[in-house]
């Protein structure tokens, strides 16, 4: 899909064709609309495609005027269980056209194309740029907050019966801070080239923007690491909790077979015809012997804690 704004006004606007300082989003672009691009504004496809791969990680290059600025964004996918990813966002920025190019759909540049982004303007494209980049850490705060919600109602419910569901959903969520850790530490490399000031070039304002989307990520990565530790400390608990709980039943499982063999034992003797056995004419003996008998084994075991 091929969208294409331009900030008229004052206003996000959509226009049919690719004007000077407009923004170009393309969403799984097809070939058709990626040689539209390519030949409209004299770029090679290949920093076109280079965001199409899902396992592009965060970088920049340069070539000939043109600059491409490739950032992992945070992905919600799933209801339940909630898992988090990550996708490679890539942001060409030429002479006079700034093109966004991504795999799915996402909140943060449907925002931007909905105009809810006030400051941003196609044609300051520096601080557009950074307006993005400072969205995508915000969207890490946010998803990162929500990570903390669901790890505590989980906890919640692990206390009240450990239940397979809710320990595979902290494996996903711990799946989900790997992807988070490893994408917000390489777009932190890459923000830091960004801000040296040879890549693009830098205002004062356009450098204090950088700083702030920087400080959000560096927040983002010392949340991601605490959560991480968090969750990794709590399942290895309740690993723990879990077999000592198995260790338990197992006690009073042996203690009942313990004591279930004693009448076997005892009645096994008076139903053999064995000679010289006390009392042996007497039925109601061996089940008074084995009342005792059991009674006496049991306040041990119960003395031992095995019952």
């Amino acid at each position: 899909m091929l969208s294409i704004r331009k900030t008229i006004d004052g206003k996000m606007t959509a226009v049919k064709e690719i004007q000077e300082g407009c923004w170009i989003n393309l969403i799984s672009p097809t070939e058709a609309e990626l040689a539209r691009v390519s030949q409209a504004l004299e770029v090679d496809q290949t920093f076109l495609r280079a965001a199409l791969d899902e396992e592009e990680t965060s970088r920049v290059d340069s070539d000939d005027g043109q600059t491409l600025i490739i950032i992992d964004l945070p992905s919600a996918e799933g209801s339940d269980p909630v898992l988090y990813s990550t996708l490679p966002l890539g942001i060409l920025v030429t002479e006079n056209h700034i093109v966004t190019v991504c795999t799915r759909e996402s909140s943060i540049l449907q925002d931007f194309e909905n105009g809810l982004i006030k400051a941003a303007q196609t044609q300051k494209k520096t601080r557009f740029i950074f307006y993005i980049l400072l969205q995508v850490a915000k969207r890490y705060l946010y998803y990162l907050r929500q990570i903390d919600k669901l790890y505590n109602h989980m906890e919640r419910q692990l206390y009240k019966s450990q239940r397979n569901k809710e320990l595979i959903q902290l494996l996903d969520l711990e799946k989900s801070l790997v992807y988070f850790n490893t994408s917000l530490k390489a777009d932190e490399v890459t923000l830091e080239k960004i801000l040296r000031g040879r890549i693009l070039p830098l205002y004062e304002e356009d450098q204090e923007l950088l700083e702030d989307v920087l400080i959000e990520v560096r927040q983002a990565i010392e949340m991601t690491g605490i959560y991480s530790s968090i969750i990794s400390g709590m399942m290895d608990a309740f690993a723990s909790v879990i077999s000592n709980n198995l260790n338990v039943i197992m006690k009073v499982l042996t203690s009942i077979t313990i004591l279930l063999t004693i009448p076997n034992i005892v009645f096994g003797f008076y139903g053999m015809n064995v000679a010289g056995l006390p009392m042996d004419r007497f039925w109601w003996f061996p089940l008074a012997l084995t009342a005792v008998i059991v009674a006496v084994i049991a306040v041990i075991l119960k003395g031992k804690d095995l019952f």
